[in-house]
């Protein structure tokens, strides 16, 4: 289990469709197989990403938390945009290959996560994906994966090769076909969603999928209103499985926003 306790954070983000509460907890650990956690996560509104490094040595390390420390500068700066992103992705690029540490070719990270694009107007939350890490969207009581996998497993599986039932247990199910690090193509696909309240978000990287079903994440999410306590619930049950990998997760939630004494939480943003 983590080190320090998981904690719930929240803000309430001004809309002129009606205000709503956003709350969040992430967590990242190291499973019970890896020598070292590769994974790193950031959760800091209004942008929530997990990074899933790869490499040898520590070159996965290297690579996952030069790209989170990039992205943070996005959020510190405070205008995040697909360009902003981007540049922050490319930079990344640039300090993974220049680490002195930094041996291994096929040093690199997925990047998977969302962010809260709020002008009071076209309110959106903006998904961005490079890799297998994913997004999950729960509404209305229903489980769906909002990001498409960057594998080799996901091409065979769309053009017809394989069923998603065999590509559970491919022996490829590792090969992922775009990461930040081997190349400067750093784009991520992105995925507009509308804010709506009852929303809850996961984001994870694939040592939690390994280990948990799609169903098995919206059971925890169904027992555990709390996000840290769905994370926790989710973690534990990972690592019960066999925590094969290490295991990230974020989870947000959007719900409607009641006076800000009742709720006790503050309109500033929340820091990681």
């Amino acid at each position: 289990m983590p080190d320090a306790p998981v904690t719930t954070q929240s803000t309430i983000v001004r809309r002129a469709g009606g205000d709503v509460i956003v709350s969040w907890a992430g967590v990242t650990d190291r499973g019970r197989k890896r020598e070292i956690n590769q994974d790193a996560v950031l959760a800091h509104f209004p942008l929530f990403v997990v990074a899933d490094g790869m490499g040898g040595h520590i070159g996965g390390e290297i690579a996952s938390a030069s790209t989170v420390a990039r992205l943070q500068k996005v959020v510190e700066h405070g205008d995040i945009t697909p360009e902003a992103i981007e540049d922050a992705l490319l930079r990344a690029v640039g300090d993974i290959g220049d680490h002195p540490e930094t041996t291994d070719e096929g040093t690199g990270t997925t990047v998977t996560g969302i962010y809260l694009h709020a002008d009071g107007e076209e309110d959106a939350w903006i998904v961005l994906n490079i890799g297998d890490s994913r997004v999950y969207l729960d509404r209305d009581d229903a489980l769906a994966q909002i990001t498409v996998d960057h594998s080799l497993v996901q091409e065979l599986v769309a053009s017809g090769r394989l069923s998603p039932e065999e590509a559970e247990n491919h022996p490829y199910g590792n090969v992922i076909t775009r990461a930040v690090g081997p190349s400067e193509s750093v784009v991520p696909d992105y995925v507009r969603l509308d804010v709506r309240a009852g929303d809850r978000f996961v984001i994870c990287s694939d040592g939690l999928t390994k280990e948990l079903t799609d169903y098995g994440i919206l059971h925890f999410l169904r027992q555990n209103a709390d996000p840290a306590a769905a994370i926790e619930a989710m973690l534990a049950a990972a690592l019960e499985n066999g925590g094969r990998d290490n295991v990230s997760i974020i989870v947000v939630d959007v719900k409607d926003a009641a006076p800000t004494a009742e709720h006790g939480v503050s309109t500033a943003d929340s820091p990681a």
